[in-house]
């Protein structure tokens, strides 16, 4: 047999509600009264609320009335994504700006450039601490920010294969000049094959020191290849007529 339950028990808890909230009520208006009684100045300090006082519009209804001092507001603070919206280029260009002030290397090796540096050339690195450095370009590494940048070259020193990474705008480089171009472009963008004896270009001093001959000028430009004076020939057939 089922039981049902009594619809009786469902309104004494609607009943004990309304009795508790009544007597909260009658407790705060209690010690409201208390409160006027015992401390008269709080009415005349504090007045109530006017009519139709809703909390949300506590503060706006308060600072209207005469004799109240208006909040100070402070603004929000400036958007830093909206001031710099990408701040690792905006450094990356200020130091670029600072490292290579006149945007030589910057066009030197700028994939927008025809005339860019390209592997298979020979590049001369004037370092500011030490003698400059030559040799042929194997590798060009391009990795996130264009400040982080280097060059791989490749040189024989005492017939010993020698190869040194340069980064582009490393304080200690003072410049970079292409000493000669490869005639042919090689169809690989990292040349390590040339680390095998067959593919070995081998020292590239002659090179550069005839580059450098050039740009002096003067009785050295008269030099060739070889590194013989352009009298040289004349002394020799000198030499055979006298003989």
């Amino acid at each position: 047999m089922s039981l049902v339950a009594s619809p009786l028990r469902p309104l004494s808890y609607l009943k004990q509600a309304v009795r508790q909230c009544r007597n909260e009520r009658e407790q705060c208006r209690r010690y409201a009264t208390a409160a006027a009684v015992q401390y008269p100045s709080l009415q005349t300090r504090y007045p109530p609320p006017s009519p139709g006082f809703r909390p949300s519009q506590a503060i706006k209804q308060n600072r209207s009335e005469e004799g109240m001092k208006r909040i100070p507001v402070v603004p929000p603070p400036r958007s830093t994504a909206k001031a710099c919206p990408d701040p690792i280029a905006t450094l990356t260009q200020s130091q670029i700006a600072v490292l290579d002030p006149s945007g030589a290397r910057t066009r030197l090796f700028s994939p927008a450039n025809p005339d860019r540096l390209q592997p298979g050339d020979i590049l001369l690195v004037r370092l500011r601490t030490g003698d400059p450095v030559s040799g042929v370009v194997l590798a060009i590494r391009r990795r996130h920010q264009p400040i982080d940048w280097a060059v791989l070259l490749r040189n024989q020193l005492t017939r010993v294969g020698v190869e040194m990474w340069f980064k582009i705008y490393s304080p200690n480089v003072e410049g970079m000049e292409i000493v000669q171009r490869k005639e042919r472009r090689a169809r690989r963008a990292k040349l390590y094959y040339m680390r095998k004896p067959r593919h070995d270009v081998g020292s590239v001093e002659g090179l550069v020191r005839q580059y450098m001959r050039q740009r002096m000028g003067g009785p050295m430009a008269s030099r060739d290849a070889k590194g013989r004076d352009g009298n040289s020939g004349s002394k020799k057939n000198n030499k055979r007529g006298r003989n």
